[in-house]
């Protein structure tokens, strides 16, 4: 058939388009299997669990069950507008924001500058021993991590003894407002540099080795090497971490701070999840949590469409 002087291709039939999924699936059968339990996962814990989101549309007293939720009565956007004027959205907001940002601005390179230490580390033994060592905190529960932070860094731990032998006053370290934060900043760069830098060591390791070698007999150092050669390699795996990074902006580390804080420091340590965690289950408002969970997760979305717009636009790989 022609249209306009031009061959017109004639649509796909379904059967040719049946038969096609139907090869794909079979050439790649066992990767789909391998796929198929993280597929299952996702949908029971994370998709389904969506519908119970409406809510947060709905003053839901937790009677019921399931059936309650289409019951309960509609109030629209009471919840959020509930939410928006009291006094916690501001302090959730400034903490969570600001927890994030330290992190960012701390936590986020150090895998980076460890995985490049370890790469310059030409003893293949020594190497390893790093490697492990630095794995090692990963593998630990934030329960037993707070349980050690609590015996180092409570008034008669080592810490604050080695400070009184100074003639030194006394911290209260995780219930003193001016410290706690960094306390948390402290604690997750120590359990998860060495797991973090696991992605740039595949990243850097996929370097072509004959660059280095012709930088070298150009006269290059080790620093410049790491300059111009190593960091520019890695920048598009550098960029997807740090979209997925800032996508997790105002999901902090639920564990962490759950285990370590208390009402002392409420004040700069209470943030979405833990409030969503009191209000919800402690006080049983599951309407007003819900909400406060939803405009969380919107406001998680739009970082990460951002970020990956800008990205994109400065040259750098997205997530899509």
């Amino acid at each position: 058939m022609r249209e306009n002087n031009k061959m017109v291709k004639p649509p796909a039939e379904p059967k040719r388009i049946s038969k096609r999924l139907y090869d794909f699936w079979v050439k790649y059968k066992w990767l789909h299997l391998m796929a198929l339990p993280a597929i299952v996962y996702f949908l029971i814990f994370k998709y389904l669990p969506m519908g119970g989101l409406v809510i947060a549309f709905k003053n839901y007293k937790g009677v019921g069950g399931i059936a309650g939720i289409f019951t309960a009565e509609w109030v629209g956007f009471a919840q959020f507008e509930r939410f928006f004027s009291s006094i916690y959205f501001t302090r959730l907001m400034r903490n969570t924001l600001l927890i994030s940002v330290y992190r960012l601005i701390f936590s986020f390179p150090c895998p980076i500058l460890l995985a490049v230490l370890i790469n310059e580390i030409t003893s293949t033994k020594f190497k390893r021993t790093v490697q492990t060592i630095s794995y090692m905190p990963h593998f630990l529960s934030w329960v037993v991590v707070a349980g050690l932070l609590s015996t180092l860094l409570s008034t008669s731990g080592p810490i604050n003894e080695a400070l009184a032998a100074m003639g030194l006053d006394k911290i209260y370290f995780l219930s003193d407002t001016r410290y706690f934060r960094s306390v948390l900043v402290v604690s997750e760069i120590w359990k998860g540099v060495g797991w973090g830098s696991i992605i740039y060591l595949a990243a850097i390791t996929g370097i072509d080795p004959q660059i280095y070698e012709a930088a070298a007999i150009d006269g290059a150092s080790r620093w410049q090497r790491i300059l111009h050669i190593t960091i520019p390699s890695i920048k598009e795996t550098i960029a997807i971490m740090l979209i997925l990074q800032v996508g997790k902006i105002l999901n902090e580390n639920f564990e962490q701070i759950f285990n370590l804080y208390n009402p002392s420091v409420y004040e700069v340590a209470d943030v979405f999840e833990t409030y969503v965690y009191r209000i919800g289950l402690v006080n049983q408002q599951y309407s007003y949590s819900a909400a406060v969970g939803l405009f969380k997760s919107v406001i998680s979305l739009i970082l990460v469409v951002t970020t990956n717009r800008v990205a994109k636009r400065m040259g750098n790989e997205g997530l899509w």
